[in-house]
């Protein structure tokens, strides 16, 4: 066995803010025993920083940099890429990469939109691309799928991915508050950024189910192949309703595999209550990984914060530095193409509601409307709204998308409808 070396290894940050000085922290309190596991110290060479004139608490005198070359040419053996954003962020790691410098990401935009150029050039080059901190922080479910259920057969995954809006879904079921309010809270608390739109427009869930989609089933899955909406729109009649009917309201990132190939959708979903999922509050996140062979295994913990996201960067790190070559499954074999099915064939149960007129014959209509469709109505309650209207919702048999589509549009353009249907998804019972 090789002794203990003194000499450091010297790594690089791109980016000292919240996570990239929790990177540097965490390196620091541990170094005893990150040097005992490794048989070398890890030393953080340069960090990259937008301004050096600016305080960044923690930094040591020397270490901040403003020009990327300065990480680049430190003599590093692997960098940690945690300032976010698209650009100027794919050329660096591109370059780092052609270099044959190993690269560990907590990007989920940077992987989503350009994974399968950055695997290849880091496979050309022998350097390894990780990227657990990408999605779930702290919940360890890329190396999960990518290693440990290689070959377990996964065909499913599906879970809360985003802190955010679970903070907020779980305000407005357990205290009845409206969105606005629940959000205003979560901002208030640091759950939400002064601009949460990539949170509750379902773009940030949407990129990290592209990542998980694409490990699960070695086949690349970009984020312009999952449809995705937010909870932006989302009532707080919805969320009640859902409550009466057995189901918790939550924003749901869902993929299959099938023999006609890979779904994968981003949207709020009713969660009946007793599911895994349904009991999941707060910020937490959770991701149940379905198979043949595993049948139903649940992960679950903190989905954000810095030292979450820091610890799967070191975890990320100290697994580059402890292997050699490309590593980590990033062959040319490792991926093969499936078709992506498109949303429209997508089949699950749909909870529709309505504000309609409230006179006879108006049910028979709207099942009839459904029935020309061939969506099967599961059940229904109507509730009186007042003002001589009633509120409608509708439960499906699962149905398939563009047919539902049709149905509530059809019933939408009737004069007896005095608002737009609104229509969810519903998680099997399993």
């Amino acid at each position: 066995m090789q002794a203990p070396t003194t000499t450091p290894v010297r790594i690089g940050l791109l980016g000292y803010g919240t996570v990239g000085s929790a990177v540097d922290a965490m390196l620091g309190a541990h170094g005893d025993d990150i040097t005992r596991v490794l048989g070398q110290p890890v030393e953080v060479a340069r960090a990259l920083v937008r301004d050096v004139s600016k305080p960044h608490a923690g930094a040591r005198p020397g270490l901040l940099c403003d020009r990327f070359e300065e990480v680049r040419d430190s003599g590093v053996s692997a960098v940690c890429e945690v300032m976010g954003g698209v650009e100027p962020t794919l050329g660096y790691v591109l370059e780092l990469l052609e270099r044959g410098i190993s690269v560990v990401s907590a990007n989920k935009q940077l992987l989503a939109r350009h994974g399968e150029q950055l695997f290849a050039v880091a496979q050309r080059h022998g350097a390894q691309l990780r990227f657990e901190a990408s999605v779930c922080a702290a919940i360890p479910v890329v190396k999960v799928l990518r290693e440990s259920m290689l070959a377990a057969g996964v065909s499913e995954v599906l879970g809360i991915v985003n802190g955010t809006t679970n903070f907020i879904l779980s305000a407005m079921a357990g205290q009845g508050a409206d969105y606005a309010e629940s959000l205003a809270r979560a901002q208030e608390l640091g759950y939400a950024e002064a601009d949460p739109t990539d949170d509750v427009g379902g773009g940030d869930a949407a990129a990290k189910l592209a990542i998980l989609a694409s490990i699960a089933f070695h086949s690349h899955v970009r984020i312009d192949d999952v449809p995705y909406e937010g909870i932006d729109r989302l009532e707080a009649i919805d969320v009640a309703l859902a409550g009466e009917l057995g189901y918790a309201v939550k924003l749901i990132a869902q993929t299959r595999l099938s023999d006609e190939g890979v779904t994968a959708e981003v949207g709020p979903t009713l969660v009946p209550h007793g599911h895994s999922l349904a009991g999941v509050e707060g910020s937490f996140n959770a991701v149940v990984l379905r198979g043949e062979a595993i049948r139903e295994v649940l992960l679950q913990g903190p989905g954000a914060g810095g030292a979450e996201t820091a610890s799967a960067v070191v975890g990320d790190l100290l697994g580059v530095l402890g292997t050699r070559g490309s590593g980590s499954f990033q062959h040319d074999g490792y991926y093969r193409k499936i078709p992506i099915v498109p949303r429209e064939r997508v089949v699950s149960p749909l909870y529709v509601r309505m504000l309609v007129s409230d006179r006879p014959g108006v049910l028979a209509r709207i099942a009839s409307a459904f029935g020309s469709h061939d969506v099967s109505i599961a059940s229904m309650i109507q509730r009186p709204a007042g003002d001589g209207e009633a509120t409608i919702v509708l439960l499906t048999h699962p149905a398939q998308r563009a047919a539902a589509d049709a149905a509530v549009a059809e019933v939408g353009a009737l004069e007896l409808t005095r608002s737009a249907p609104r229509m969810l998804r519903v998680l099997e019972r399993s």
